[in-house]
């Protein structure tokens, strides 16, 4: 392993990630559901992505229409947004039990973080990074901890967010967030099609 390589991409990854919708989407979904399957969810997609960026690299943009990923994406986001606004929290989310299925909020948070990441900067950056360096494992295990490293931080807000914040104002806030990401991701997949 070369750790200039790791260190390197770990910096570009982190700072390209910090703030992104995937980090901000990961601390409104750990603010209403348990934070460890909601980041042990996004560690699996992008687990997968950067094994997809480092392997495939470039060759899965020219075979997955872009305009696909967007839509798929932004379908997500949308159902998740309106789904949080509709919602009424329980007053009390830690003493209520738990209906349904254990891999609901981690099955949620895997899809949504892989369709909003496929083909996101930082897979690009990842795909480019791995191409243009004779350490692609080095590359591979920077992307992955930078990325686990971003999603930490904000499932760890997300929950004390839970903490400060009304119940409802958290669930609405979340619902506004994801239909805002649905709505970026539905004109980014459109836009070329309406620009003509």
């Amino acid at each position: 392993m070369c750790w200039a390589t790791f260190l390197s991409t770990f910096g570009v990854v982190f700072l390209a990630e910090l703030g992104d919708k995937t980090q901000i989407a990961s601390m409104t979904l750990a603010a209403r559901h348990p934070w460890p399957k909601v980041f042990f969810g996004a560690a699996a997609a992008f687990l997968l992505l950067n094994a997809l960026a480092v392997l495939v690299g470039g060759a899965l943009f020219r075979w997955v229409p872009m305009l696909w990923v967007h839509l798929a994406s932004a379908a997500l986001f949308l159902w998740l947004g309106f789904a949080s606004l509709r919602e009424e929290p329980e007053e009390d989310e830690e003493s209520a039990p738990t209906s349904g299925s254990a891999r609901g909020p981690l099955l949620t948070t895997f899809l949504l973080i892989l369709l909003a990441e496929l083909g996101d900067k930082t897979q690009i950056a990842t795909a480019t990074l791995a191409a243009q360096c004779a350490y692609p494992l080095s590359v591979f295990l920077g992307s992955t901890a930078a990325l686990w490293s971003v999603t930490l931080l904000g499932v760890l807000l997300g929950t004390r967010l839970l903490k400060r914040l009304p119940k409802l104002w958290v669930h609405r806030a979340a619902g506004l967030l994801f239909v805002a990401f649905g709505a970026s991701a539905l004109w980014r997949g459109l836009s070329p099609w309406l620009g003509r």
